[in-house]
């Protein structure tokens, strides 16, 4: 895949060696620019780019995040993705590699969590790394190994009715195990109180007992600052985005109140939705229940043959000009299953992919230059339909979704502002008040 990449955002005024420092591999779109997000507000100059870019031109940033869409795909695909981008990344001349995940640890009994992390440990030639999907400021933490979504375990989430990854076992010790065939252990809460020296001993004392694989506990910000310091001699570090608050500070930079600026927001606004959690059903309805304009997708009608993006697209031209619209797939769990049942669960979600993708890039080509997309694997179809091949980190809009300012062969101007949601992440009222954001 040929990419881009964006400038250099981040915060000016904080000591940087020359080089990059962290080198980054995130399955999905959505999860590169979470953490691209949680880099930039720790003080880190950070570039994304959408897929593994064809040259190994040097880029001036402290950390560099390479963006795939490999989630979902065969384990087999996963990795030969992943070790693509670490090869690029290492061209770079990187000190470090992250690999990211969601941070509900979306994943099967294949993988492709543990296949990657284990392909990247042999092709770095390290004995260990830790891997935890904590990011308690958005209500994801890990405690004696279980991971809770806000105030429930993992499994009573909605996360148990995910299309693709259902995830039904909370307990991150067993899933990961289930999928390496290294022995996997973990750092619990108590050694993470205790700080970096603490978890040192603990890294230490897991590799004499063969473990090489760690899931490390974490129900605090303070808890992922504590044990940034301990992780810096690591080659590798698997997690979701939350661990990136504790590691700038290991070169040295530090968190700043300054966001990169981006141009200000222009054009038309629209919201595109194939997620189907519980967090991007709150919004549709709350989104629907405040007067906005929205129109669901059937996937039976694409299904049909009927091209249900010219339509979509036909019903949204009048009404653009009158404020935000929502083309959304997004439903229950019981109506997802019924689809599934029919269609089945991978034509099912291509069909609706592909859909939404065209009817992003056909928003854009009418004008709209401020498009919300929700859902990992629908904001990865719409950024390849959109030709985006750089993005540029902005303003946060809730914790790991900042909007971005992207370039884009559809857009009449060249360019548009663009925000990629993951579907568990954001607040009921978050398709209203992004928009505000970027105003």
């Amino acid at each position: 895949m040929s990419a881009g990449v964006t400038q250099p955002a981040g915060a000016a005024g904080n000591l940087r060696g020359a080089g990059v420092k962290l080198g980054c591999i995130a399955d999905d779109f959505t999860g590169a620019t979470d953490l691209a997000n949680n880099l930039v507000r720790s003080g880190m100059r950070v570039v994304q780019t959408i897929g593994v870019p064809d040259d190994a031109a040097a880029v001036d940033a402290d950390a560099i995040v390479v963006a795939l869409k490999s989630r979902t795909e065969p384990a087999a695909d996963a990795i030969a993705q992943s070790l693509e981008a670490l090869r690029w990344l290492q061209a770079q001349g990187v000190e470090q590699i992250y690999f990211k995940y969601c941070s509900t640890f979306d994943s099967t009994a294949a993988g492709n969590i543990g296949p990657v992390a284990e392909a990247l440990m042999d092709a770095l030639a390290t004995d260990f790394t830790i891997a935890t999907p904590a990011f308690p400021e958005n209500g994801r933490t890990v405690f004696k190994g279980h991971l809770f979504v806000g105030d429930v375990l993992l499994h009573e989430s909605g996360m148990q009715n995910h299309p693709l990854t259902p995830m039904t076992d909370p307990n991150l010790v067993r899933v990961l195990q289930a999928q390496c065939k290294r022995r996997v252990g973990l750092i619990d809460y108590r050694t993470v109180a205790q700080g970096a020296d603490a978890v040192r001993a603990r890294i230490a004392a897991l590799r004499e007992e063969g473990v090489s694989l760690a899931v490390l506990d974490a129900v605090s910000n303070e808890d992922l600052l504590r044990v940034g310091p301990a992780l810096g001699d690591l080659p590798l570090l698997t997690a979701g985005s939350g661990v990136a608050i504790g590691l700038p500070q290991n070169w040295g930079l530090n968190a700043n109140d300054q966001a990169a600026q981006l141009p200000r927001g222009s054009g038309m606004q629209a919201i595109v939705s194939g997620s189907c959690s519980l967090a991007t059903n709150r919004q549709v309805l709350d989104f629907i229940r405040r007067g906005g304009q929205a129109l669901a997708i059937d996937p039976m009608r694409i299904a049909a043959g009927v091209d249900v993006a010219a339509a979509a697209l036909a019903w949204a031209e009048p009404l653009l000009a009158q404020g935000p619209v929502l083309l959304y797939s997004t439903a229950d769990a019981t109506d997802v299953k019924a689809v599934q049942g029919k269609l089945g669960v991978g034509e099912a979600g291509a069909l609706v992919e592909q859909t939404i993708a065209r009817i992003a890039r056909g928003l854009v080509e009418r004008g709209v230059g401020q498009l919300l997309v929700a859902g990992g694997e629908t904001s990865g179809a719409c950024v390849q339909a959109l030709d985006i091949d750089q993005m540029q980190i902005g303003t946060q809009i809730d914790p790991g979704v900042p909007w971005c300012h992207a370039h884009s062969a559809a857009a009449p101007a060249g360019s548009l502002h663009i925000a990629l949601k993951s579907g568990n992440f954001g607040t009921d009222d978050f398709f209203t008040k992004a928009f505000g954001v970027i105003a």
